[in-house]
């Protein structure tokens, strides 16, 4: 989700506490994403194609309608950048969702977290150099990463893809990312993310017929798990995060979204029985400090409350 800078405006500051609630709210929203992929009985492909194809549905009316204006007047490059980002999106979700359902739901959401990191490397080899606080957390987060990932390797062969698509989800996200800082430069978030979203969900769609993935056909409760996922994280997610970025800093924002990572564990311990694997744990926390670090360490550089912080999301819009 790209992130912009706080509006100091005292018009838009509200209350504390309804700040701290939206951040509360978004937090959960987003942590309960990978738990609610994992509950899902329907395959990871068909959920992230049902994800991103009714989050743009959701969104048409307001693109064809008050936005219709600005979406005739979307310049051919705008749009280049609009549909090469829904194609990083989709390989994205169709690496980190089935990760989710193929490991455990806070290795997942930890190894995707190093979305920062990534985005740190492509701007360094555009020559945009992070600062020294940048490298190190960069170092953390690989050897965090390592950490957790080489812990894997002793329990099984489809625990250590399982994290392999997940920190490839992390670059594909970082990539998505960097692609809509082009698209953005005079779109609205509305018409950029259906656009987006759009292109995402074709391209899975298309994925998942020629790859014979089921769409339908689930049970009640994994339809309930999609719907909370498209409403949650890729809807009430992304706003309630985007009405706190009007009234605090994008760079308290984007550590705060590092929450998922606990968040999401806690809600697969309780709710889905899953215990985090505690040879895992200390590389988990390292790599989490390791993009704090270098989320910290981007905003001090630019000089301004300016971050970049993982889609999901979502609604990235969240990228998770």
């Amino acid at each position: 989700m790209r992130l912009r800078g706080m509006n100091t405006s005292s018009s838009r500051q509200g209350p504390v506490w309804l700040t701290s609630g939206a951040l509360a709210v978004a937090v959960l929203a987003v942590s309960s994403s990978a738990p609610l992929i994992a509950f899902a009985t329907a395959p990871a492909l068909a959920v992230a194609f049902w994800r991103n194809g009714l989050a743009a549905a959701a969104l048409t009316p307001i693109t064809l309608g008050p936005r219709r204006q600005e979406l005739l007047g979307v310049r051919r490059n705008e749009v280049l950048f609009c549909v090469l980002a829904g194609v990083a999106l989709a390989a994205h979700f169709g690496t980190w969702m089935p990760s989710v359902q193929l490991g455990t739901v806070a290795t997942s959401a930890a190894l995707v977290a190093t979305q920062p990191v990534w985005q740190g490397v492509i701007a360094a080899a555009q020559g945009r150099h992070p600062s020294p606080a940048g490298w190190a957390g960069i170092g953390l987060a690989v050897a965090g990463a390592a950490w957790a990932t080489g812990a894997d390797v002793a329990v099984s062969g489809q625990a250590v893809l399982a994290d392999a698509l997940a920190l490839a989800g992390g670059v594909f996200a970082a990539v998505y990312t960097a692609l809509g800082e082009r698209a953005r430069v005079r779109l609205s978030t509305t018409t950029y993310t259906w656009i987006c979203y759009g292109t995402c969900g074709v391209l899975l769609l298309v994925v998942c017929l020629v790859a014979g993935v089921p769409l339908a056909g689930y049970n009640g409760q994994t339809w309930a798990a999609i719907l909370a996922i498209v409403v949650g994280a890729q809807l009430l997610g992304h706003s309630m995060f985007n009405y706190a970025l009007q009234r605090t800093s994008a760079t308290t924002v984007s550590v705060l979204i590092l929450l998922e990572v606990p968040g999401a564990a806690l809600l697969a311990w309780l709710w889905l029985g899953q215990t985090p694997r505690s040879t895992a744990l200390p590389g988990l926390a390292l790599l989490v400090a390791g993009v704090a670090v270098v989320v910290v360490g981007g905003a001090s550089r630019s000089g301004q409350a300016d971050a970049t912080a993982s889609l999901a999301d979502a609604a990235d819009p969240s990228s998770r």
